[in-house]
């Protein structure tokens, strides 16, 4: 799909078919069967029961059962970005010569598109391998404002991820993610900082800082990602596109007073803020 004797450079087609260009370069290794389905478990096994650590996975994997160590599931737990959620020091694995910021939201008053936004990153799997989602949200609407997939975990897809949403829909006052190194690479921060973004990130006691972008991600594995099994990445992408479209244009929200987040999103957002 990439042409390397092409006229276009690679980064603009890289840009055009919105992928990471550190993509082109990396060759990920090959997982074999076994764990690829033991990823899957677990991950379904995460969504049910957020709080589940290493050694209950593994429990739960047994009971199903699997033959699988403790060690083996934390190996594969990291490889999926995967950490029980409960209060502790530290929700996901960071830099720790990196920066962290501190929690901005807790008695903020969030009444309007743009005023919030948070991203996170999710394991996405697939019928031969796996990849990472990553998704910009508007924290009063639910609004997906942009989204990538890629193979890697790099800060690049994160950082253009970040940039196509401001692109398109202005900037937000403050911007939310946890700890993860892609979020407080200098790349991530120096994005939001050059813009007067204020950078709010999950801090210790907080498993609930970025719940709006967790159940975002129960949601679109249960209603598209487990009942499809996508067969590639083209595939995941091209089926992602068109659900987040129903996300965000028809499906309707409880918590939302039946609205669905373009409604809201367009209803309360300050019209000057927003990018031609």
């Amino acid at each position: 799909m990439i042409g390397k004797n092409s006229s276009v450079s690679l980064a603009r087609q890289c840009q055009i078919l919105e992928i990471s260009r550190s993509s082109l370069y990396y060759k990920p290794a090959a997982v074999n069967e076994t764990d690829l389905r033991l990823m899957k478990l677990i991950d379904g096994i995460h969504l049910n029961h957020p709080y589940f650590g290493t050694r209950r996975i593994c429990e739960k994997l047994c009971d199903m059962g699997e033959k699988v160590g403790r060690k083996h599931v934390r190996k594969l737990m990291n490889k999926m970005c995967i950490t029980a959620i409960y209060n502790k020091p530290r929700l996901s694995k960071r830099n720790q010569t990196h920066k962290v910021y501190p929690y901005l939201l807790r008695g903020m008053s969030i009444t309007k598109a743009n005023q919030v936004w948070a991203a996170d990153i999710t394991y996405i799997p697939m019928a031969k391998g796996f990849c990472y989602l990553v998704a910009v949200m508007d924290w009063v609407s639910r609004k997906i404002l942009s989204w990538r997939l890629s193979n890697t975990q790099d800060a690049g897809f994160c950082v253009d991820t970040l940039n196509e949403a401001i692109g398109r829909f202005g900037t937000p006052e403050v911007f939310n993610t946890d700890q993860g190194s892609q979020f407080t690479s200098d790349s991530f921060v120096e994005a939001l900082a050059s813009r007067g973004i204020k950078i709010s990130m999950d801090g210790k006691g907080s498993w609930k800082d970025n719940v709006f972008i967790e159940r975002f991600w129960k949601t679109v594995k249960y209603e598209e990602v487990y009942l499809k099994g996508y067969e590639s990445l083209t595939e995941a992408r091209k089926e992602l596109k068109g659900y987040l479209e129903f996300y965000n244009q028809e499906r309707r929200h409880q918590g939302l007073d039946s609205r669905t987040p373009d409604e809201v999103y367009w209803s309360t957002v300050p019209k000057v803020q927003v990018a031609a």
